[in-house]
């Protein structure tokens, strides 16, 4: 008999690493807003409640950076979030696609086992 709490033979899925990986893409579009408004300010992403799914991603450039803030850099470029979001994107990556559907910065987060179409809402389990 197999006794499956001390079973080694079970796989075991580590949780997604307390990162965020920004995107050269993205990186690069950084660059061009703060270029364009004439700052060099960070690209702040942050998990709020709401949207269609439960979650939903907010994107703004945000030259403060508060205590319990995550920096991370790609470039030149620096996305910060805050102790309670990166919670919930762990892991994730943020794209810049510029495509024949728009332009716009996608979240691909492994956290994530549902999301809403337009791609700005998620929701976990």
């Amino acid at each position: 008999m197999t006794n499956l709490a001390t079973d080694s033979t079970q796989p075991t899925i580590p949780p997604p690493a307390r990162t965020i990986v920004l995107t050269a893409s993205a990186a690069k579009r950084i660059k061009t807003l703060n270029a364009q408004s004439g700052t060099n300010q960070m690209f702040r992403v942050t998990v709020n409640g709401g949207g269609c799914s439960g979650f939903q991603y907010e994107f703004k450039l945000d030259d403060q950076l508060n205590d319990d803030d995550l920096t991370f850099e790609r470039d030149g470029s620096v996305l910060v979030t805050d102790e309670t979001s990166i919670d919930l994107i762990a892991g994730a990556e943020v794209d810049f696609i510029d495509d024949l559907m728009g332009a716009y910065f996608q979240v691909r987060n492994p956290n994530a086992t549902s999301s809403c179409g337009c791609g700005t809402s998620f929701a976990i389990s």
